[in-house]
């Protein structure tokens, strides 16, 4: 990723506190990154911070649509992405990620680069199968009889395999012990 002075946030300066930005991210956004799943885009992310004594806590609320390249036909589309991640950042001694949502930055840290994790949230919200809104209903009706088929033939050869297994597994002995049981 190239770096960028437009996505930072001078956290050094700003007292403690509720805080809101706003960054446009546009195809000059998704340029910076090498990456092939977006290329293009126009969102809008606001991103509400507070910061206190120990850690600065954010909401990334990103609104807006990519453009995809359809998986079946190749043509272009527009997917519409609306989503809200928290997100903290602790403040201790050294970088370290302790999980998908917090980590840990250095006490002297001058500002926080957010394009990385607006870039990372976008991502995450792109279905792993990309459809045209097109052949979007024909694909919700080939899942719904698929799922149906499976399991109504699933649920039937279970059925018979266990009364196949009952008796194939029965010794000639026992069920004749078995019917002399059943008539007391």
């Amino acid at each position: 990723m190239k770096p960028i002075r437009k996505y930072e946030i001078q956290i050094f300066k700003l007292n403690t506190g509720l805080h809101d930005f706003e960054f446009l991210l546009d195809d000059k956004f998704f340029e910076l990154f090498d990456n092939d799943l977006v290329r293009k885009g126009n969102l809008t992310a606001n991103i509400s911070l507070n910061k206190s004594e120990t850690m600065i806590q954010t909401v990334f609320h990103i609104k807006g649509s990519v453009e995809l390249e359809c998986d079946r036909s190749l043509d272009l589309f527009d997917f519409p992405i609306d989503l809200e991640r928290p997100f903290i950042y602790k403040l201790g001694n050294e970088y370290e990620e302790l999980s998908d949502e917090v980590v840990v930055i250095p006490r002297d840290t001058q500002q926080l680069n957010v394009a990385s994790i607006m870039f990372e949230f976008i991502g995450l919200e792109i279905p792993m199968k990309k459809l045209h809104p097109r052949f979007q209903q024909d694909e919700d009706d080939e899942n719904e009889d698929e799922v149906l088929m499976i399991y109504s033939s699933e649920e039937e050869n279970d059925e018979k395999n266990e009364d196949q297994k009952n008796e194939e597994s029965i010794d000639p002995r026992w069920a004749s012990l078995k019917k002399l049981k059943n008539k007391e």
